[in-house]
């Protein structure tokens, strides 16, 4: 079988169609092209791993009528550009996943009558996967409260393909990034880009840090590491890095992660069964992090602080009541450890193949 995907802008759309892409390579025989942007994350990750890509050049509507007019004139010229890619490459199906370069690309599959797949990887569902619905056969959620975003009979609960990779993942040795095997490791991970906003109060906790007992890797994002490494003196204890390539071999080596609720994070501690404190950030759509986390909070496998209550007092008090507290911690990695955990990429791909 031949397959497209689209997903672009974020971690949270790329990793997920990377995953689902692992499965479909499973079977030698089968074809895969990812279709992205020009500019942004996936035109260097995706062709980094050796995955065929093609480059559209379009944008989000970002409510500036001058801009806007060329994004809406790049949008229309993309559809045009798509239907040539996907005449040239026959896909049996479009798989989407999100971001503002699925909508030329799932369009134009619509136009030509190739089968359209959606996976939405948050509670609340994107803009762009809400339009799109409706052209699509089956829309994968990562979570079954997004069932009532959709027509139900096209919902199918798979939950999110990164969840598969990090359950089957191999564990990382922290040993080899310096750390102690014999002390507990908490890893603090701000999104890819890092966060200005939390940095500050971050950065109080970690220089305040002395807890013999424990250590901190933060992994502060591409875009931060150079000032806060330069700029920032901690104890030994805490290590800074700018990235992580395979973090979910990394979280089965450490006892807490602290980080923002994006969708593949989530997906990630639930694959992992690490415990987490999740603070979602307030400065995306639909302020859909905030729903992420608090799903988890129910549950009762993750704490939620809100970055308007975000303090480096709660913060050490939190991160204690997680791993001092030997009662709690020990409830924590049950509910992690026995909740629903699918195979979100074999479930996915099985559907497709059914439904072509």
């Amino acid at each position: 079988m031949k397959f497209i995907i689209v997903a672009g802008g974020t971690g949270g759309h790329i990793f997920p169609a990377l995953s689902l892409i692992e499965k479909i390579m499973e079977n030698k025989k089968n074809e895969v092209l990812y279709i992205g942007t020009t500019d942004r994350m996936e035109s260097e990750i995706v062709p980094s791993k050796g995955i065929p890509y093609k480059g559209i050049k379009v944008h989000g509507i970002k409510k500036n009528i001058i801009k806007d007019f060329k994004n809406i004139f790049d949008i229309l010229s993309s559809i045009k550009e798509c239907k040539k890619i996907i005449s040239e490459f026959k896909p049996d199906a479009v798989v989407g996943f999100g971001g503002y370069v699925t909508f030329p690309v799932i369009l134009a599959a619509h136009k030509l009558k190739v089968p359209v797949f959606l996976h939405e990887q948050n509670v609340i569902p994107g803009k762009t996967n809400k339009i799109l619905s409706k052209f699509s056969k089956k829309i994968f959620t990562s979570f079954k409260e997004s069932d009532k975003y959709f027509k139900s009979n096209k919902v199918i609960y798979s939950g999110n393909p990164c969840l598969q990779r990090a359950k089957n993942i191999k564990k990382h040795d922290k040993t080899e990034l310096g750390f102690d095997k014999n002390k507990k490791l908490i890893l603090i991970v701000m999104g890819s880009e890092g966060s200005t906003a939390m940095n500050e109060i971050l950065l109080d906790y970690l220089r305040g840090f002395n807890e013999s007992d424990k250590e901190i890797l933060f992994i502060t994002g591409k875009r931060q590491y150079n000032d806060l490494n330069n700029n920032l003196k901690v104890p030994s204890s805490i290590k800074l890095i700018p990235f992580y390539n395979d973090l979910p071999g990394l979280l089965k080596s450490a006892d807490l992660i602290i980080s923002r609720a994006g969708a593949s994070t989530i997906s990630e501690i639930i694959g992992t069964s690490i415990p987490s404190i999740l603070i979602p950030s307030p400065y995306v759509a639909n302020n859909h992090q905030y729903y992420n986390a608090l799903s988890l909070n129910e549950m009762g496998i993750s704490i939620m602080i809100e970055q308007k209550d975000f303090t480096k007092e709660l913060l050490k008090d939190t991160v204690s009541k997680i791993l001092d507290d030997k009662e709690f911690n020990k409830s924590l990695k049950e509910k992690l450890e026995f909740m629903e955990k699918p195979n979100p990429s074999t479930i996915m791909y099985n559907e497709i193949i059914k439904n072509k």
